[in-house]
């Protein structure tokens, strides 16, 4: 039940020593507000870190690497696999838990920008295969028109799907870039999307500055028909794409005789184990971030036990009066833990505040600044702060009990005898 001339004591009494309650209370809002500030600055590199991944948590890709160092079964050393259509076939045939498998080529070979040409507009860009399940593969955002269908690579279309970079380098602001032709390698593809990357960072502002064509319209057109660059693959729901990857590279050396340890003739990338790594690697950092702060914030709650007792000392005859009066051993412990509680809560509640607005003007200022992309991330989980200020809450009830249980036991008569 609400007693205000309880609250009204209680405000009393911190009243009358300020400097004290207020050097109490720093102790506690220092350890909230670093807890927030850790915290936020975690988040921002961790979202930073894993927006590059967009949408890309656990594909595979594996690639022709090297030539053979280890002769094998009759064949010589120094040989180059591509990687063949069949390929792709054989890990559909022969490994259950792929769900997609995907081979994509470039024009003039990977990650040679090809002369890309608009009229009078012009630029050298990636110009890449793609397949309707490189969308969910890439965490694409298609801000114009559409991505490719089945049909595109069936039929051999000539069309393309174009990056916010290279609309804005050949077309002109607030032209409608559907429909329009554009000319690679003096061959023309219509214009029929226009996509924006899902990930952010450096890996964004390359696929910004793709043209993508339908795979086999590419392979066909630029006679690329006999092989893939690279293929894509991944696995089902509920498999590791780390056994899939080790499959994989497993059924290539023994369709292409390949010595089982000349492990270096095909490349292989898995997107799941450096996601897992990145995971890893900020989960450790938010523990870090906790134990630091925690023990700040511990520190604090220890000085509001350590006041509470002396607070205990100084109010002894007013404690063994009102014992004399008759309050009950439990309205004097109430009295003391309420009072804790009260200082732990307020100190907790504007350790938050502050360190929220220091990472909401932190992001403000980073907005726009290069090389800080981070700082423009950094958010703090509600979750989390609420979880903090109930785990302060408690941490200075059961500081309180110490202090609040010796203001029990105090003798009214020895109390009231008292200097």
């Amino acid at each position: 039940m609400f007693d205000l001339d309880n609250w009204q004591e209680i405000y009393a009494t911190l009243k009358k020593h300020k400097l004290r309650s207020g050097l109490t209370a720093f102790g506690v809002i220092w350890g909230v507000f670093m807890l927030v500030v850790l915290l936020g600055a975690g988040n921002g590199l961790r979202n930073d870190a894993l927006g590059n991944f967009g949408g890309n948590t656990n594909t595979v890709y594996v690639w022709s690497s090297s030539r053979t160092q280890l002769p094998y079964q009759g064949f010589d050393r120094n040989r180059w696999i591509p990687l063949r259509p069949a390929d792709a076939e054989a890990i559909k045939a022969r490994i259950p838990e792929v769900d997609v498998v995907i081979g994509i080529n470039e024009v003039g070979g990977w990650q040679s920008p090809q002369y890309v040409v608009r009229g009078d507009n012009s630029g050298s860009f990636t110009s890449r295969g793609a397949h309707p399940e490189v969308l969910r593969m890439q965490s694409l955002k298609i801000l114009q028109g559409r991505f490719f269908n089945a049909l595109d690579n069936a039929e051999l279309r000539k069309v393309a799907v174009i990056g916010s970079k290279v609309y804005e380098t050949l077309f002109e602001p607030d032209e409608n870039p559907i429909g329009e032709s554009i000319s690679i390698g003096g061959v023309d593809f219509q214009v029929v999307g226009v996509f924006h990357p899902g990930a952010i960072g450096e890996q964004a502002m390359q696929d910004a500055e793709l043209v993508m064509i339908p795979n086999e319209t590419l392979r066909h057109t630029f006679n690329q028909l006999w092989y893939y660059g690279h293929i894509r693959l991944i696995p089902k729901l509920g498999y590791s794409s780390a056994v899939v990857e080790e499959k994989v590279l497993n059924l290539l050396r023994e369709r292409h005789k390949v010595h089982p340890q000349d492990t270096g003739v095909f490349g292989s990338f898995n997107t799941e184990k450096v996601y897992q790594q990145v995971q890893g690697l900020f989960t450790g950092i938010a523990a870090f971030s906790w134990f630091v702060a925690m023990g700040t914030i511990l520190a604090g709650v220890i000085g509001v036990g350590n006041i509470m007792l002396i607070t205990v000392k100084e109010r002894t005859r007013e404690i063994g009066l009102r014992k004399a009066l008759g309050a009950t051993a439990g309205s004097i412990v109430a009295m003391i833990v309420q009072e804790a509680v009260i200082i732990t809560a307020v100190a907790g509640y504007m350790g938050l505040v502050l360190g929220v607005l220091v990472l909401e003007l932190v992001r403000s200022i980073a907005q726009d600044a290069p090389g800080a992309r981070f700082l423009a991330l950094v958010e703090i989980d509600f979750k989390t702060a609420i979880t903090a200020i109930v785990v302060l809450v408690i941490a200075g009830f059961f500081a309180s009990l110490l202090p609040a249980s010796k203001a029990a036991k105090v003798n009214p008569i020895i109390a009231l005898q008292d200097e």
